[in-house]
């Protein structure tokens, strides 16, 4: 990757304060959205954004080794834990719950605890693999043939599953899942579908179901992003340039259809005119920490032009979109879209995009400890 160009560490600090008044304003909430007052949310636990509130607090005790951001992230996987041996509602998205506690924990203090509980999960996710028709199920209820594109960040959990047990079997089903993104999520032009359908007991491909996105072929932003990052990814834990391409081909798609400030909308094609359509600042977050991780996949000429996308991206959320003016608030970015279609969340702050800004902020600062 081509070198960093300018000083990033004021971002940084800047995060290091708020954090340490989000200690004081969260607590031991499990945060997902905050709206107009500024108040997150108190999610349970199994809900699918409990990890990245301890996320973020690991990541700010690793640039900053400040005991408080250690102890209070020290006990959520445990929580996690606990709450796996109980009635719940745990799915696919065990990789965003369990990668930012307990597998960040464990890289990071050899807790063997943490190693446990990251197995455990990922024993779990790989459980949900559909044979026949070599996708990942998506929540529970009666989506048994459903699978998302969201699933492509949670392939890591298999990735580090496979190199911490010696266990190849989940890297067998975590390939096999991203060949189904490469193959029916991810369009030739690199926009992306949220949801696919498939038969549960043959696997035949049904077709493509709007979900989160303005409809079945549209390009909603946040899929976009996730797909960027979860396919480069796939090809730092694999070599496998399919992943690597089908990663450009999705990065050229978000860039080129990216407004004057380097925020997208929340869908790319959301309608004629996209004037009055929402922003969605966290895959905006999410998109340029994935072209990060892009940008170090590739020689110095190529990678750059990842590296300067990225900077780009977060220095608009940086002056544009952060909280710093607004120090009651609970959360770091405004104008984050949740799921337009069912007007849920809308212009509001999401624990999400929180974290993968102050991941994306922590790596241009040097910070090396990846989790996904």
């Amino acid at each position: 990757m081509d070198k960093i160009q300018h000083d990033y560490s004021e971002p940084l600090a800047m995060l290091v304060e708020k954090g340490e008044r989000m200690l004081l304003q969260i607590g031991h909430k499990s945060p997902h959205a905050a709206k107009a007052d500024g108040i997150y949310d108190d999610m349970r636990l199994d809900w699918w954004t409990a990890g990245f509130w301890p996320g973020i607090l690991w990541i700010l005790y690793d640039v900053t080794g400040k005991e408080q951001f250690k102890e209070a992230a020290w006990s959520w996987d445990e929580k996690l834990e606990s709450k796996m041996m109980q009635a719940n509602n745990f799915h696919h998205d065990v990789g965003f719950q369990f990668l930012p506690t307990a597998v960040i924990k464990h890289k990071l203090t050899a807790d063997s605890d943490a190693l446990r509980r990251g197995l455990f999960a990922a024993n779990f996710l790989a459980g949900r693999y559909n044979i026949a028709g070599r996708f990942l199920r998506a929540w529970n209820q009666d989506k048994r043939g459903w699978s998302i594109v969201d699933s492509t960040m949670n392939l890591s959990l298999l990735f580090w599953a496979a190199e911490a047990s010696d266990d190849p079997r989940f890297t067998h089903i975590a390939k096999a899942h991203a060949d189904t993104v490469v193959e029916r999520f991810i369009r030739e032009d690199g926009s992306v579908c949220h949801i696919v359908s498939f038969d549960p007991e043959t696997g035949e491909y049904l077709g493509a179901i709007g979900g989160q996105g303005a409809g079945p072929d549209s390009a909603w932003s946040r899929g976009a992003a996730w797909a960027l990052y979860g396919m480069a990814n796939a090809y730092r834990y694999t070599g496998d340039g399919k992943y690597l391409r089908a990663s450009q081909r999705v990065a050229h798609f978000f860039l080129a259809n990216l407004p004057s400030d380097d925020v997208p909308h929340w869908d790319f094609r959301a309608s004629e005119s996209l004037n009055g359509e929402p922003r969605d600042s966290s895959a905006g977050a999410c998109a340029a920490s994935g072209l990060l991780e892009l940008a170090t996949l590739l020689p110095d000429n190529e990678g750059s032009i990842y590296l300067r996308a990225a900077e780009r991206i977060l220095m608009s959320l940086h002056h544009n979109y952060a909280t710093w003016h607004l120090p009651t608030h609970e959360a770091i970015l405004l104008q984050a879209t949740g799921h337009r279609p069912a007007g849920e969340n809308v212009d509001v702050s999401l624990i999400y995009g929180d974290y993968f800004f102050v991941e994306a902020i922590a790596k241009l600062n040097g910070w090396n400890n990846r989790i996904f």
